[in-house]
């Protein structure tokens, strides 16, 4: 089996390389650019050929500038037990990151619509993050709204309040991010409240 280049030779200063890429993709996305593997090796300062000993294509490169983030929760330890309350801390959390990661979060849309990936080339939006991090933020509602299904309710809110959401309302409706922000939460309490009615 073929040995991965970084992990021959100057493995330091390979991981280096490989970390001034990636941050010269984040910048490069940041902009508003969609870079491609030439664009990240010129702004890093590092030839074409040695940055496409990294990254084989775009896909990979935007891959790797994905956030690597993956906290358990987006709530502090202080975070309130109200359901309300704790969606509404929620929300705002969720909305800072995606806003905080946005120029990496489109350019992985745009990776999510491409057909077929495999599992492990998927970028984090098929991954299903946010709804690990909904439902902690749901967890009240399992103790004092039994009936509810929170991994249901969690998919539905993750569907009308995520970056993909946000994007339509900025681009599409003509939002401030500041009035998106506010719909993506009105939503999820609405969500929140049709289902503890419905249960």
């Amino acid at each position: 089996m073929a040995v991965p280049y970084e992990a021959t030779g100057r493995t330091a200063q390979k991981t280096r390389t490989r970390q001034a890429l990636v941050d010269a993709t984040r910048a490069l996305l940041a902009e508003g650019h969609s870079p491609q593997v030439e664009d990240a090796a010129e702004r890093a300062g590092i030839s074409r050929t040695t940055a496409y000993r990294y990254f084989a294509n775009q896909r990979s490169l935007l891959l790797a500038a994905h956030p690597q983030i993956s906290p358990d929760t987006l709530l502090g330890p202080d975070a309130p037990d109200e359901p309300f309350a704790r969606l509404d801390a929620f929300m705002a959390a969720f909305t800072r990151y995606n806003f905080a990661w946005e120029p990496q979060l489109r350019a992985s849309l745009r990776l999510s619509l491409e057909p077929g990936p495999r599992p492990a080339e998927r970028p984090a939006l098929r991954q299903g993050r946010a709804i690990m991090w909904l439902e902690d933020a749901l967890r009240p509602v399992r103790t004092r709204h039994p009936a509810v299904d929170v991994g249901r309710l969690a998919v539905a809110i993750r569907s009308a309040t995520g970056i993909e959401s946000l994007i339509w309302l900025v681009d599409i409706a003509g939002q401030s991010r500041n009035e998106a922000a506010g719909t993506v939460a009105a939503t999820a309490r609405a969500l929140l409240g049709a289902a503890i009615t419905a249960g």
